[in-house]
């Protein structure tokens, strides 16, 4: 999923007139906080989120400990919670076949709007790990996301045959995910989770490079707006995998 849209835009740098360096240098830097705008705040929705269906879905119970209400039976119990697991990824999909098509609004809108509900899909997590758990990993993410991008963002040296290296290596990633839903082997899932933090790992940076090559002094309002919101779900993707493979590896389990 982080892989969405990559070469659809080129290079920075290339084929067109630039203006001055120094504008060039001004409206990618204005272009970059837009990007990190957009996805520090899709963080934040899906935190608000998946915080506010855990309270509707969460009670005490009898003896004191957690008991689910009737709206968390609906949502973790049923069949409901297959359509909310699955939910993500076909906004992603959508996303992605559409956003050529959308207007910048729009296409911000939508992103937001997966956001709300990756914090839907997310908010079980609450139910597994304790609340300690869960920050810690939310912290140690920031800080290695943070260095990772800077490191992208300013290194002269292209990543693209690391990146696509990457790639292969998160498709195969994917697909052993897959097969561990059904044989739901502890080992294999530790394994993957390890692979998972250095594989995204790794695509924050070269996303961030890529994302930084997207722009274009002479792009429009509308495109340099859906170019910003493009790279931030494609950062957004990054930083929910890192969270959520830290946490399978380090979280302490409720009781």
């Amino acid at each position: 999923m982080a892989d969405f849209d990559r070469n659809a835009t080129a290079r920075w740098g290339s084929g067109v007139a630039r203006a001055g360096a120094a504008e060039i240098d001004q409206g990618l830097r204005a272009y970059m906080l837009g990007v990190y705008n957009n996805m520090v705040l899709g963080l934040a929705i899906t935190g608000l989120a998946a915080l506010g269906t855990n309270m509707l879905a969460v009670t005490t119970g009898p003896t004191g400990g957690m008991a689910l209400t009737g709206f968390g039976q609906a949502i973790y119990s049923s069949p409901l919670r297959w359509v909310i697991m699955l939910a993500p990824l076909a906004f992603v999909f959508f996303f992605s076949f559409r956003i050529d098509r959308m207007a910048a609004s729009s296409a911000r809108m939508m992103f937001y709007a997966f956001a709300a509900v990756m914090g839907l899909s997310l908010s079980s997590i609450l139910l597994v790990y304790t609340g300690t758990s869960v920050t810690r990993a939310f912290f140690i993410t920031a800080a290695a996301f943070g260095g990772l991008s800077l490191y992208g963002y300013t290194t002269k040296r292209s990543l693209s045959a690391f990146g696509s290296f990457l790639v292969m290596g998160l498709i195969g990633l994917v697909i052993a995910s897959l097969v561990n839903l059904f044989i739901q082997s502890s080992a294999l899932q530790f394994g993957l989770s390890c692979l998972s933090v250095l594989i995204f790992a790794g695509l924050t940076a070269w996303d961030t490079q890529t994302i930084k090559e997207m722009y274009y002094a002479s792009d429009d309002y509308e495109v340099a707006t859906k170019k910003s919101v493009n790279g931030a779900l494609m950062l957004y993707l990054d930083f929910i995998n890192i969270f959520t493979s830290l946490l399978q590896l380090t979280g302490s389990r409720n009781n």
